[in-house]
């Protein structure tokens, strides 16, 4: 049944744990909702916390294990803020855009999506000694069972996000800018040059729970 968000606290919600890494409250935190007094909580934290949960286990918890800490941008964004965002010009998508992965809890229930900005300091230094992006888009790609990667140029952060049907999308706005990979699509090197691409990364390790 779902439970009414009056019926939670923000410090209970913050509590809950979504993986072995994460909390709720790693993703609750916005600069936006922050400045600008705009609340960042969810309409129906269940579903909030199922499709958060899946990202963090299938997704965070893999690449915190393998790289170390990572850096968590933007996690969850409430249909409030991510429309007050988008109508200020804030870098977020609009509500109704199907890429739009920052609501967990979107489509009263119905939805099936979670996403964070994130970047990975262990990355972020190489990449800011002239590594390519495209290294990381492919070791996660070959490894993680993701949705979509959108990257940007500042640290090489990016936007990862989790459905319950993945569409394994790859974009970027660092040159080469565009769509890396489409929908359905093979990837437009062979998994020998890939895997060349990221030979020197630190060995996978996910997690095996119960």
């Amino acid at each position: 049944m779902r439970r009414p968000a009056s019926m939670w606290s923000l410090e209970t919600l913050g509590r809950v744990r979504l993986s072995r890494h994460f909390y709720m409250r790693d993703f609750l935190y916005s600069e936006i909702g922050n400045f600008h007094q705009v609340r960042n909580l969810p309409r129906d934290p269940d579903l909030a916390i199922r499709n958060g949960r899946r990202l963090c286990l299938d997704l965070l918890d893999p690449l915190e294990e393998t790289f170390g800490r990572l850096a968590i941008r933007s996690g969850y964004r409430s249909p409030e803020l991510n429309a007050y965002g988008n109508e200020n010009r804030l870098n977020c998508a609009r509500n109704d855009n199907p890429l739009e992965c920052h609501i967990w809890d979107w489509a009263d229930g119905q939805a099936a999506i979670a996403g964070t900005s994130l970047a990975i300091p262990w990355f972020a230094d190489q990449y800011e000694r002239g590594r390519d992006w495209r290294d990381l888009a492919w070791w996660i790609h070959d490894h993680l069972p993701y949705s979509g990667l959108w990257f940007f140029p500042k640290l090489c952060a990016f936007n990862l996000d989790w459905r319950a049907k993945p569409l394994r999308t790859i974009s970027s706005y660092i040159a080469p800018r565009g769509m890396l990979l489409r929908a359905g699509d093979d990837p437009c090197e062979g998994l020998a040059t890939r895997r060349r691409r990221y030979a020197d990364f630190p060995p996978f390790r996910g997690i095996a729970y119960p």
